[in-house]
């Protein structure tokens, strides 16, 4: 008789993992939270950009960003203000809704006083000394869903938030190539549909870096995130964006994003 409730009670606990489990929303359904979230028609923003390598040596980079939204393609674009090393780089791309076009981007260096297209080919690689790709920087706080199969693993507490843990697997080993990735696992605020923490895995499958999204407020009602984080394992170098004088403001000047805008600098 007590073998037989042990079977019955192990049944129904069963049946609540179960129920459980399902309850929980597919990882397409959170990475299109994710996306439909408002960021606003346009915003403009200062961003203090902190690299710091294994020694503790770092370099700071303060630059002025902008993006604007045109129906369903994003525009963005990054002005270098100081060291004078660096001042007047920019960096412009268009990201496009269409899944079979490739975004364009495009890298001014004011050494060589060129402006420089970066192939799709490319965006894995990291953009001007950081722990971010071009990739990174293109989607902000989006999520690609056409470079990825995902999942919901569990739910779990980050800093008092509720989050969906979600495992992003890349789609083929060829876009891993890409952008230098195999998976990523996401904790999501289930709230405001931001990922408060990221970890991304290089193409052995070995974790590479750890992201994390801290102060996170509400700038004119849209959810803001005012630092980044980003810890590279394998390099054991950081990156740390910090955003200030945020505004969000759709009358942005369209010229700012044009192959021009990034020769003649802010």
């Amino acid at each position: 008789m007590k073998f037989g409730t042990t079977i019955i009670i192990g049944f129904f606990s069963f049946l609540a993992t179960f129920a459980s489990a399902s309850e929980l929303p597919s990882g397409e359904e959170i990475a299109k939270h994710i996306n439909a979230r408002d960021d606003g028609i346009a915003v403009s923003r200062n961003v203090l950009m902190e690299m710091t390598d294994k020694r503790g040596k770092t370099r700071k980079r303060e630059t002025r960003g902008f993006r604007k939204y045109y129906g369903s393609e994003k525009r963005t674009v990054i002005f270098y203000l100081t060291p004078r090393s660096v001042k007047d780089t920019a960096f412009l791309t268009y990201d496009y809704p269409e899944a079979n076009r490739d975004d364009d981007q495009w890298l001014y260096l004011p050494a060589a006083r060129k402006v420089r297209r970066i192939s799709a080919s490319d965006r894995g690689d990291y953009f001007l000394g950081t722990d971010f790709t071009y990739e990174d920087i293109k989607l902000e706080s989006k999520v690609s869903q056409q470079d990825y199969q995902r999942s919901t693993l569990r739910e779990e507490l980050i800093g008092g938030h509720h989050t969906y843990v979600v495992e992003a697997i890349t789609v083929s080993k060829a876009v891993a190539k890409e952008l230098g990735y195999s998976k990523v696992i996401q904790w999501v605020d289930s709230k405001i549909w931001m990922t408060r923490k990221a970890e991304f895995y290089d193409l052995r499958g070995k974790l590479l870096k750890t992201t994390f999204t801290k102060n996170i407020q509400q700038v004119q009602g849209i959810w803001t995130s005012h630092l980044l984080e980003v810890n590279n394992h394998n390099t054991k170098h950081k990156t740390r964006f910090t955003f200030s004088e945020v505004h969000y403001d759709d009358s942005i000047n369209d010229d700012l994003f044009t192959e021009r805008s990034l020769r003649r600098g802010l």
